[in-house]
């Protein structure tokens, strides 16, 4: 079996083990808000690798914590990811009809239930870490550590003020500084804030929490360079969703800046610090495959 096969089925183990803890974490429909909740499981529903919680529950893994551990903090992070798809398809966001290969959210319902879904999801995840975390295995300090992580990847210093920061350089040219600022907030953030719960969670040293997170940041941004090229490339049946839609939008990318040629040399040098950052990891060979697999994804 080759590096890539390896990666595959270690994704599809960790994102099936994340998709029966979601069935217990996410509230159930029985209820008079049924519609909202409807569709915050239809969009979690929706496939995709699970990158981000398999992430933390690797980093967990190498700093010596049991999957149910951090199962929590997985699925947290999961939740913050899906919300932000939900929001970014919105009309007055990026205004795709598709997700995945399926309707987007606010086409499968309403725009109104679509918004709700992506709100509601944002605050499960602190509910999720908050009532489901065992003081017993993650002590309440890290638990609280988790939770400031995650509020500020997905927050103003993060996620929201990266997709601010995109909206208003529409338009206009960009700088590679800004784009890269722009990127390690809209998407880098939570790439981040993903392998640091694994290590918090796990009781990890510093000097691992601050390895991952070096590695986490390099992976990030080759992630969104990627997608980038996808978006000029890529196949729409392949990728689950419109190819354009930057050109469409008014979004300076990597490609625009760089072309294509050299925005590809910057995948592969920023793959290869990334897998430096884990020379104080053990067994950290499947981190190294999946740096190289999203280098060279085409979905």
């Amino acid at each position: 079996m080759n590096n890539v096969e390896t990666v595959k089925d270690t994704l599809t183990t960790y994102a099936k083990m994340v998709e029966k803890a979601l069935e217990e974490y996410l509230p159930s429909e029985s209820c008079l808000q049924q519609s909202v909740i409807t569709a915050m499981k239809y969009s979690m529903s929706s496939g995709g690798k699970r990158l981000r919680p398999a992430l933390t529950l690797e980093f967990a893994r190498l700093c010596g914590a049991k999957p149910e551990t951090v199962m929590p903090l997985a699925c947290a992070v999961e939740m913050v990811h899906c919300y932000s798809l939900i929001h970014d398809d919105l009309p007055c966001m990026d205004d795709d009809d598709m997700r995945r290969g399926k309707p987007a959210c606010h086409i499968a319902f309403d725009e109104a239930t679509a918004l709700l879904a992506g709100d509601a999801l944002l605050t499960q995840a602190f509910e999720t870490i908050a009532f489901k975390c065992d003081p017993q295995q993650i002590p309440l300090e890290n638990i609280l550590r988790c939770i400031k992580v995650l509020s500020r990847a997905a927050g103003t210093q993060g996620m929201v003020g990266g997709q601010t920061l995109d909206i208003g350089l529409r338009d206009k040219s960009v700088s590679a500084g800004m784009l890269d600022t722009m990127y390690s907030m809209k998407t880098g953030a939570l790439i981040t804030a993903s392998v640091k719960l694994g290590c918090i969670g796990a009781g990890a040293d510093n000097e691992k929490v601050e390895a991952a997170n070096k590695y986490a940041k390099k992976i990030g941004l080759a992630f969104q360079i990627v997608d980038d090229i996808l978006d000029v490339t890529g196949d729409a049946k392949t990728l689950g969703k419109p190819t354009g839609s930057d050109k469409e939008n008014n979004h300076q990318t990597y490609v625009d800046i760089y072309g294509l040629d050299k925005s590809r040399s910057i995948v592969k040098k920023l793959t290869n610090e990334a897998k430096a950052a884990l020379s104080c990891f053990e067994e950290s060979a499947f981190l190294c495959d999946l740096a190289d697999y999203l280098a060279e994804r085409e979905h």
